[in-house]
C-alpha cells in the first residue's frame, strides 16, 4: 500500500496507463487478425486492412508495447501474405 500522496498518485497513473496500453495492444492484435482473416477468406479490402494494421503495429512499437523487431516480423509476414 502506498504511504505517501505521491506514491498514491503514481499508482493511479500506472493503472490508467496500463488500461491504455492494454487497449492499444489489443487493437493492434485485432487489426492483424482481421487482415489475416481477410487473406484466408479472400473477402474485404485487403490493402486497407493492411494499411490499418501496419499503422497500429508501428504505433505500438513506437510506444514500446511490442519490440521493434517483433513489429518488423509482423509487418513482413503481413506483406508476404498480401503479395502472395
Amino acid at each position: 500500500m502506498a504511504n505517501s500522496a505521491q506514491a498514491t498518485k503514481r499508482v493511479r497513473q500506472n493503472v490508467a496507463k496500463e488500461e491504455v496500453n492494454t487497449a492499444k495492444l489489443s487493437a493492434m492484435r485485432t487489426a492483424v487478425k482481421q487482415f489475416n482473416q481477410a487473406i484466408e477468406s479472400g473477402e474485404g479490402d485487403k490493402q486497407a486492412l493492411y494499411n490499418h494494421a501496419t499503422k497500429l503495429v508501428d504505433r505500438a512499437a513506437g510506444k514500446g508495447l511490442v519490440h521493434k523487431n517483433k513489429a518488423r516480423n509482423i509487418k513482413v509476414a503481413m506483406t508476404k501474405s498480401l503479395n502472395a
